[in-house]
């Protein structure tokens, strides 16, 4: 059997792991257009901070690949052709398939503002984006960092660690409106005017300056100049879907996929990023932009493709992610009614899920540091946020998963006056005996 993997991230690999599992003749060649191969998209955050050195971002090492007899292949497909069973390359070179995973990821959205193409603006989506920016900064002085979600606090959080002065702008009242509430938007807005982060809400940026080919500021739709030598752009993300889009593969925002992780050509699966999955709970199709669900899906495009028959079923989106300094996570249906402005689609460690308003009730409890929300619906708990003191993210985690049944607790979480921690606490506590032995697996 020849398999053929198109993409280097987790989906790529756990597929490659997989199919080596089952099928330990067969050849397995993996092909890839970054020049870096496979590590750790989470942990650029860490590096840009300087927490973590580049060589601590390698999941894998050489004898990794040497053992599970990986043909890695430096390239760039250009067409599938499912008739033929091939894949074209950038070279011209075919490559004949008999099972083939498209596990390309997605890319950083672009901004159309003048200025844009000028040295000092950059994105945060690649290794090679990470090291740019930390060789940037030793001159930079000052940065404005425009978008929402996870990857732009990143950047502002990393810049500030390196000692640039960082104004982020904001095009709403609060941050990231439409996973987190007010309350969990201020916290986050607090620490980072801690930090020294400018912040400039219901700022609109028209255009960049330049001088030289090079960013020496940016302008406001009201007329103000921010003087900068660096713009941090994280306005959302893309699948990758225009290579199936050109060879006739269904796609929607992403490539479609059944249950198998399947696309509508024979023998081409999708896994990651860039595949589009129903949602268990709404029946709709939506993207994950997280590491674990990528993971489960490429095992379980891998087993298939080695001639298992294992259906994919998506659990509750989650991400233990950090947020100004604070470890926070997110599980399930969190959404609000606001839209959030500075974000097209979703952005890197999010999913659409999180942004569903669900039919649930909130109950939460919290001070500066620590903070839980809970929606709770009929008789399950349908999402969470844990900010700050993680204690309780596994029970929450658990419940959400699980669909537990917390009628017996329902109405004291939902008292004017509840303490929820403390009542979730108990009711975790009383079913641990249970279910300790069943811990929870991360999707």
């Amino acid at each position: 059997m020849q398999y053929v993997i198109l993409g280097s991230g987790p989906a790529g690999i756990s597929a490659s792991e997989a199919i080596r599992s089952l099928d330990s003749r067969g050849e397995i060649t993996l092909i890839t257009d970054d020049q870096d191969g496979y590590y750790s998209r989470p942990g650029l955050a860490y590096y840009l901070t300087g927490e973590i050195p580049e060589d601590g971002l390698y999941p894998f090492q050489a004898q990794d690949f040497k053992r599970l007899q990986i043909g890695m292949l430096k390239g760039k497909a250009t067409r599938i052709q499912p008739e033929a069973h091939q894949v074209v390359l950038q070279s011209g070179q075919a490559i004949y398939y008999d099972r083939l995973l498209v596990a390309i990821g997605a890319q950083a959205v672009t901004i159309q503002n003048p200025g844009a193409e000028l040295q000092g603006v950059f994105k945060l989506d690649t290794l090679e984006n990470a090291r740019q920016i930390v060789k940037m900064v030793r001159k930079g002085k000052a940065a404005v960092v425009i978008g929402g979600g996870i990857t732009a606090l990143e950047i502002a959080e990393g810049l500030r660690a390196r000692g640039v002065r960082v104004h982020y702008f904001l095009r709403g009242d609060r941050y990231w409106a439409n996973v987190l509430d007010e309350q969990e938007s201020r916290i986050v807005e607090q620490r980072l005017k801690e930090d020294g982060v400018q912040l400039h809400f219901e700022t609109d940026l028209v255009e960049i300056l330049g001088k030289g080919g090079k960013v020496i500021g940016v302008r406001t739709a009201a007329g103000e100049v921010v003087k900068c030598d660096m713009v941090g752009v994280a306005v959302g993300i893309k699948p990758r879907k225009e290579l199936a889009q050109d060879s006739g593969i269904t796609v929607e925002r992403g490539i479609v996929v059944d249950d198998r992780m399947g696309t509508s050509a024979p023998d081409v699966y999708a896994a990651g990023d860039v595949a589009e999955v129903r949602d268990r709970v709404t029946g709709r199709f939506t993207l994950r932009s997280l590491w674990t669900p990528a993971r489960v899906q490429g095992t379980t495009a891998g087993m298939n493709m080695a001639g298992e028959k294992l259906h994919y079923t998506p659990g509750a989106p989650f991400n233990v992610t950090r947020l100004a300094g604070l470890t926070t996570t997110i599980i399930g249906e969190v959404g609000s009614q606001e839209v959030d402005k500075d974000v097209v689609g979703i952005v890197r460690g999010d999913s659409e899920t999180w942004r569903q308003i669900p039919d649930a009730l909130v109950c939460q409890a919290g001070f500066a540091a620590n903070h839980l929300r809970l929606l709770v619906g009929e008789g399950t708990i349908v999402g969470g946020l844990v900010m700050g003191d993680q204690k309780l993210s596994q029970a929450v985690h658990y419940l959400v998963e699980r669909q537990v049944d917390v009628t017996p607790i329902r109405d004291q979480l939902l008292r004017s006056k509840a303490s929820p921690a403390d009542i979730l606490a108990s009711f975790w506590q009383k079913i641990t005996p249970t279910t300790k032995t069943q811990t929870p697996k991360a999707r």
